[in-house]
């Protein structure tokens, strides 16, 4: 714990019980506990003195908890909350998780929850003061833990992460598009959360070969399998303590699903060749960008793994529905690639900001860097105009977009958006892969994606019977072509 004096702020009617856990409290935590039934005096204590953490008793009188949680944040925004409800007051918890509070308990009041509750929500405060991570500073452009968001929506996953992270016992699912940064949102939570400094081990499930797949995943006895020439040991085992991310977690084969989902269960893993499972004790953090809905009624996806999974679900918004972050992440990205450089690009004009912000960036911010740095490398200018954007960045107005939008929306009807989604995407793989002519590798720079991304989405959308087609196709028409010359 920091060396520097503690003060809890405790809002509730002064009891003989109050009173008993109020000294328990000075004693296990060493901090000063100060015991307030008016919500209004507690939020001026607040305004004139440091406050770690405030624990607070449901319903308030005088102040609704909307209005107490918030007013709380604008005075110091890393005042750790902690709720106190009856268990069969759900609504309530639900309202006040939703005001902004971090931690929970029930009553009445037991005094070992109420010291661990109040340890752990003491050092999640320290937590967040080490890494300088004041709430004022997050909002602004210089990120949050490395994510770069000024919007409301980005504000709202901030919020969200901070809330998770404290909670570090349940599982997460990230659910966005490519390219919208699902690995900084995990990180960001094992970073604020009681792991940090433990491991944090990232496992694409879509990158790794099958065959691999469970070896990588729980290690292997010495043996076990051809070139098995010693012991490993698994990523969920070298984790420990720690957190895995499970990256792309739809494209997990069936029979490895089971052995996740009896990680999440026992706590346990059981290397390939071994007799006996080994414990563990890690947080998963699982992402995809499919849609794991449709892959559960396909027979596709575990549905108690994916309601397993998502006790926690977090949609990271796309870049075309969040404008107002592009002049910050471009800001960003100049300062990032421009570092080293005596001269180079500077910003990009307000002409070439608006255009940016109307395109519907489908790689979303991993596309947008990209940009960025190709103008930083092949600029020479210190301001980056409208015109010298490629024109495909150019063709956009935000009157047009928003425009098609509406229109849209009003002629869509019943229309199932993921397979439509689905669809758009087939198409636009298969034009790259037209433009260049087969060749995948230029195909993925076409789409701005890895060239491994490209050929896990012809496989898993089994395009590939399409492509052949398509080639000989090609071929025999140069073929005729040849002969008539």
């Amino acid at each position: 714990m920091s060396t520097e004096p503690l003060t809890i702020l405790w809002v509730d009617e002064e009891s003989d019980q109050t009173k008993h856990l109020t000294s328990v409290l000075e004693s296990e935590t060493r901090a000063g506990v100060l015991l307030e039934p008016d919500p209004i005096q507690a939020l001026n204590l607040a305004q004139n003195q440091e406050i770690d953490l405030c624990l607070i008793n449901l319903p308030l009188t005088q102040l609704s908890l909307p209005d107490f949680i918030p007013r709380l944040k604008e005075i110091d925004p890393t005042i750790v909350t902690i709720v106190a409800v009856n268990s069969d007051q759900r609504q309530d918890l639900v309202q006040a998780l939703s005001a902004g509070a971090h931690f929970h308990l029930f009553l009445p009041y037991e005094q070992a929850e109420v010291i661990l509750v109040s340890t752990r929500g003491l050092k999640h405060r320290e937590l967040l003061l080490q890494a300088g991570r004041s709430r004022p500073s997050l909002r602004q452009s210089d990120g949050f833990h490395g994510i770069i968001g000024v919007s409301t929506s980005m504000r709202r996953v901030f919020d969200l992460i901070e809330r998770i992270a404290a909670h570090d016992q349940g599982t997460v699912l990230i659910q966005g598009e490519s390219g919208t940064g699902k690995e900084l949102v995990a990180r960001a939570i094992h970073d604020l959360s009681p792991r940090a400094g433990q491991s944090f081990m990232t496992v694409n499930c879509g990158a790794i070969p099958d065959e691999l797949l469970e070896s990588e995943f729980f290690g292997s006895e010495k043996g076990a399998f051809t070139g098995a020439d010693q012991s490993k040991k698994g990523r969920i085992a070298l984790a420990d303590q720690g957190t895995v991310f499970l990256d792309e977690i739809g494209d997990m084969k069936l029979s490895l699903q089971s052995k996740i989902l009896r990680v999440l269960q026992k706590q346990e893993v059981e290397p390939v060749g071994a007799g006996s499972p080994v414990p563990v004790n890690v947080r998963i953090i699982a992402a995809t960008h499919a849609n794991l809905d449709q892959a559960v009624q396909e027979g596709q996806f575990r549905e108690d793994l994916y309601y397993r999974l998502s006790v926690v679900p977090l949609n990271i918004p796309p870049l075309r529905e969040r404008p107002e972050d592009i002049p910050a992440l471009v800001n960003t990205f100049i300062m990032m690639y421009n570092r080293g450089v005596k001269f180079g690009v500077q910003r990009f004009s307000n002409k070439a900001v608006q255009a940016l912000q109307a395109y519907p960036w489908p790689g979303n911010i991993r596309e947008l860097e990209n940009l960025v740095q190709r103008m930083c490398i092949l600029h020479c200018e210190q301001t980056v105009h409208l015109g010298d954007l490629p024109p495909k960045y150019r063709g956009f107005r935000r009157s047009d977009r928003q425009t098609s939008i509406t229109s849209t929306a009003q002629n869509m009807g019943n229309i199932d958006f993921y397979s439509r989604m689905s669809e758009l995407e087939d198409q636009l793989i298969m034009h790259a892969l037209r433009q260049s002519k087969g060749n995948k590798k230029l195909a993925a720079q076409l789409l701005n994606m890895k060239r491994t991304t490209l050929l896990e989405k012809i496989k898993k959308k089994k395009l590939g019977p399409v492509l052949d087609q398509m080639l000989n196709k090609s071929s025999s028409l140069t073929a005729n072509y040849t002969q008539v010359i």
